[in-house]
This record gives structure tokens, C-alpha cells and sequence, in this order.
């Protein structure tokens, strides 16, 4: 069945479009950083750390503002509130290293795949949101795998670098399907 977009869908496209664009961007140079930085928990590191869910913040809030006329703004404002938290909880986990680093990011993971996961199913009729799907079940997954690793031995936040990475490249295969029609319902 093939679906079209709704006239409000459509209008909210080019803004989305851009903003998946600087979503792509952001998390390449950030996670490249904070693959240099990992070494060591230094002020760098832990200023990228509590960056990272502060920018999602950003985000939501054009996210909610651009798509308000199409969908119910109601899971961006729950990321705007679960990444605030993310952030403020990061702050402070980076004081006690690693491995709390580890499980509050995989925490936030694990939630804001959910949050990601029910708003790109919402918008599935507007195309482009595949990857947005796939984003969120594999944050999911990727949380759970961050909590994990903070209890092997000697654990590093390399792994979060590849998360945000491999999150920016969907932000992009999105922006460049997005507004076109969905395919297919399933």
C-alpha cells in the first residue's frame, strides 16, 4: 500500500531534513572527540559526555516546534525531560568513572530508543522513518550492551563514539528519505 504524506507532513519536512542533517554532523565530529579523548575521564571527555544529551535536548525542541501541527509533541517533550535528566546524572556519574559513565548512558540509551522508536512509528506514513525505527530498536539494544560492559574489566567509552556514530548515519539516510512517501505499511 503505498501512503501519502499529509500537507502539514510535507511542510515539516525541509525543516526536519536540516535538522537530521546537523543531527548527522554533531554526532560524527562529537564521536571522533570523544574517541580521542577516551582514554582518560578528563574535563574534555566529561564536557562531550554531558554535551552529547544537552544538543539531543536542542534537538527535540526544534524537533516539537517544526512537527507540532502533524503529530503530538507529547514523546519529544518526554526526551527533552529524559535527556535533562541524562545529562545531570551523567555530571555526576563521571565523578565516580567509567563504568557509571557506562550505565547511565545506558540507561538514557535505553530510554530515548523507546522515545525515538514510538515517534518515528507515529510518522511512518510521512517516509524517511525506517531508519528512524531501526535507530531506536538498536539504541535499545545498545543501552543494555553499555550496562553490561561497565562490569568488564577496564571499561572505555570508545563504544559510545561507534553508538553516536552509527546514530548519526541513520539521522542521514533519514533526512535523505524523509518526505518521501512510505512504500509500505508493515
Amino acid at each position: 500500500m503505498t501512503v501519502v504524506a499529509s500537507p502539514a507532513a510535507r511542510a515539516a519536512a525541509p525543516t526536519l531534513r536540516r535538522l537530521y542533517v546537523v543531527r548527522f554532523a554533531f554526532a560524527v565530529v562529537w564521536a571522533a572527540l570523544l574517541f580521542f579523548t577516551t582514554s582518560s575521564l578528563g574535563p574534555l571527555g566529561i564536557a562531550l559526555i554531558v554535551l552529547y544529551p544537552l544538543f539531543d535536548v536542542a534537538a527535540a525542541v526544534v524537533d516539537a516546534r517544526s512537527s507540532r501541527r502533524t503529530c503530538s509533541p507529547r514523546g519529544l517533550y518526554v526526551n527533552i525531560a529524559v535527556s535533562l535528566l541524562a545529562a545531570a546524572a551523567l555530571a555526576v556519574a563521571a565523578g565516580s568513572g567509567v563504568p557509571a559513565v557506562l550505565r547511565v548512558w545506558g540507561a538514557w540509551a535505553v530510554v530515548a530508543g523507546l522515545v525515538q522508536l514510538t515517534v518515528a512509528l507515529g510518522r511512518r506514513t510521512w517516509g524517511g522513518q525506517w531508519p528512524m525505527i531501526l535507530s531506536g530498536g538498536l539504541s535499545v539494544l545498545a543501552g543494555a550492551s553499555f550496562v553490561v560492559a561497565a562490569g568488564a574489566p577496564d571499561p572505555t567509552l570508545a563504544s559510545i563514539a561507534g553508538y553516536a556514530a552509527v546514530g548519526g548515519i541513520f539521522f542521514l539516510v533519514s533526512a535523505v528519505r524523509l518526505g518521501r512517501p512510505a512504500a509500505r505499511l508493515g
